[in-house]
């Protein structure tokens, strides 16, 4: 099941998010990923073995519409049927071969190393964030390598290398998957996390200015002392959290900076992101338990807009359980703020998404997928998950039945929506038409055998 997981995750993003979700190696021994091969195949979004994207499989004929529609991978591709990139610097970016891998890996403690093909467009597209991150970690215990696979055959088949990009972390030349996002704010803070403290001191104002410039998610707590009790429950905390950067401090005019009331008493803890929720304050005692339970909640967008960039937000965040509102841009207006208030009370539990349906790129694929039809705002709950299951919100859009609909959802207490045709009004001969809407009571019903044409 867990492949199949994959697989439906994969070709979503491969179709909606092609510059950024993994292209496939040539390896035809990777079920996974060989549909992913539009580059060499020019047969983008084609599945193997039947599987199917989000939803049932008897919206599988659905699929093939997408895919006409779909141009995203086209949009890399130069005359040659290669790819085409702006200009990267990637000064700080080590050029690895097999003739120096082994040496440099265990020459150097902390190496990242990524394996990418010169025709991925997804590989173009991560450069830029990659060379940047290098950038940024120049002066830090580790190192960001790549290497050519179209090249290296051998050392990527060394390291079964099945997809592009892959990214690994070596540590002393023992190496393991980046599971993180690509993008430059996720792979620093990543790396700084394994390599170094995961917990840091904020001594100045200029410090401070840095990090609030430079940084997505942050974690700050203002306290009476930089050492104890206190700050040690801080540092566990930020052991158990990948994704976000844990600070302390005892500096007023530092506090200041992060909307912290110097005049609080301590300890306070807040967390800041750069989207429309900044600022979230912990309010639980300081333990690490429940500082770890008060980041995991609060980190995610409490509402996410559906794009291409954005993609990987939803489908790698790993909350499975998704709640999607579609309404057109008009209608966003009335709803987008229900949704946003409603969205609160599910925070840590499940990945809230808006999709506008007059966004071309992507509103009308995913509104296909999900069998949503005409322009009335509707709210879907989608499990994400091997089942893939899609739940219809069949009420008036409010905060109060958005939030009833939520906890259901989570509760596992709402019967699966298909995308159907009407059940037909006369269905009661010996032969009887199946539709998605009557498949269960028909096709599954155990009192009786049944011969589906």
């Amino acid at each position: 099941m867990a492949t199949k997981s994959l697989v439906i995750l994969s070709i979503f993003l491969c179709l909606i998010c092609s510059n950024i979700s993994p292209c496939s190696s040539k390896s035809e021994e990777d079920e996974d990923l060989s549909f992913l091969e539009q580059q060499e195949q020019n047969d983008a979004g084609k599945l193997d073995d039947g599987a199917h994207p989000y939803g049932h499989p008897r919206d599988y004929e659905n699929y093939d519409d997408l895919v006409e529609d779909d141009e995203s991978a086209a949009a890399y591709a130069d005359e040659d049927g290669g790819y085409s990139s702006a200009v990267v610097d990637e000064t700080h970016v080590v050029v690895l071969k097999e003739s120096n891998f082994t040496e440099f890996v265990q020459r150097n403690r902390f190496v990242m190393v990524e394996f990418y093909a010169t025709w991925c467009g997804h590989c173009q597209a991560l450069a830029p964030e990659y060379a940047a991150a290098a950038e940024e970690l120049k002066d830090e215990a580790v190192v960001l390598a790549k290497v050519d696979a179209t090249e290296e055959a051998d050392l990527s088949q060394k390291f079964d290398v099945q997809g592009f990009p892959t990214i690994y972390f070596f540590v002393d030349g023992v190496h393991k998957p980046y599971p993180g996002q690509r993008t430059k704010d996720a792979i620093v803070t990543w790396l700084r996390k394994k390599t170094g403290p995961g917990l840091h001191n904020i001594t100045t104002i200029e410090e401070a200015e840095h990090i609030l410039a430079n940084e997505d998610k942050i974690v700050l707590a203002y306290l009476e002392s930089l050492v104890g009790q206190e700050s040690e429950e801080l540092s566990a905390a930020s052991t158990l959290e990948d994704e976000v950067s844990f600070y302390q401090t005892t500096i007023p005019d530092v506090a200041k900076l992060f909307h912290i009331d110097p005049l609080v008493k301590r300890p306070s803890l807040v967390i800041l992101k750069k989207e429309a929720e900044k600022l979230t304050r912990f309010g639980g005692q300081f333990t690490k338990s429940l500082i770890a339970e008060f980041v995991y909640e609060n980190k995610f967008p409490l509402l996410t807009n559906l794009t291409r960039e954005s993609a990987p937000v939803v489908f790698e965040n790993p909350i499975k359980k998704q709640l999607i509102l579609f309404t057109t841009s008009n209608d966003s207006e009335k709803f987008y703020p229900i949704f946003q208030e409603a969205a609160k009370s599910f925070k840590g539990k499940l990945v809230c998404v808006y999709v506008d349906l007059d966004y071309e790129d992507v509103g009308k694929q995913v509104s296909e997928y999900f069998g949503v039809t005409g322009d009335a705002p509707t709210v879907i709950g989608y499990t994400g998950n091997d089942d893939a299951s899609k739940f219809l919100l069949d009420d008036e859009l409010t905060i109060d039945s958005i939030k009833t609909f939520g906890q259901k959802f989570l509760d596992d207490n709402l019967k699966p929506f298909y995308k159907s045709d009407p059940i037909p009004e006369d269905n009661d001969g010996d032969v009887k038409i199946v539709v998605g809407n009557n498949f269960d009571e028909i096709v599954l019903d155990e009192s009786k055998d049944v011969l589906l044409e």
